[in-house]
């Protein structure tokens, strides 16, 4: 198959080893092939711009400029940009945020070898592809259970080893106020205590820790 007949394929992650690692597997096929590697998303937009792939391969967290924030700035500059989340994270706020700025696919690392290639392919034929534990996640997660970005703010704090108090000085709020929001966070989280309240939240990729 002629070099231009193939579907052109950017990776963009800071691990060396997994770009290798992609690389190894898509190499393999004669419809595909790596147009550029990137490690940030600032050089994911120069080199998409150069190099017009077809499907971007892309992680979430990365120094500088994130996934959510490339795919948002790239789908704004090219509609039409198709990207694949490549990432180790089965958070399904964390999904919904890539989901929402553009991606249309969302690919657990620890699937890259069952599942990247008919992934790349179906993405590039104009579908979607969501890693089947994702998939589950979102379903059995409503959206009313999302937290508002204060009470992101509170726990995000909460798991830092913040008291209440300390929280509220921080925030600039009474000790009450920031007691209400955590009642609040684990009534949304069905959870009874602040620390089960941030393993949950950081497992859904609500908080980073």
């Amino acid at each position: 198959m002629k070099q231009a007949d193939r579907i052109g394929i950017l990776i963009v992650d800071d691990h060396p080893m997994l770009r290798e690692g992609v690389r190894a597997v898509v190499e393999t096929q004669s419809d595909l092939t790596i147009v550029g590697e990137a490690a940030s998303g600032e050089a994911a937009m120069a080199l998409f711009e150069e190099h017009r792939p077809d499907v971007v391969l892309m992680d979430l967290q990365m120094p500088g400029m994130g996934g959510v924030a490339a795919i948002e700035a790239l789908r704004r500059s090219h509609p039409k940009a198709r990207i694949v989340v490549l990432t180790t994270y089965s958070g399904d706020v964390q999904a919904m945020q890539a989901l929402r700025a553009g991606a249309a696919g969302y690919l657990l690392k620890s699937a890259l070898r069952k599942e990247l290639l008919d992934t790349i392919r179906s993405v590039h034929a104009g579908g979607r592809h969501l890693s089947a534990d994702i998939a589950t996640s979102i379903a059995l997660n409503a959206p009313s259970d999302a937290l508002t970005a204060r009470e992101t703010e509170v726990l995000t704090l909460a798991a830092a080893g913040n008291s209440n108090r300390q929280i509220g000085r921080r925030l600039g709020l009474s000790e009450d106020t920031i007691k209400g929001y955590m009642k609040v966070i684990n009534s949304k989280l069905g959870v009874s205590d602040r620390t089960h309240a941030v393993t949950i939240a950081a497992r859904r990729g609500m908080i980073s820790l």
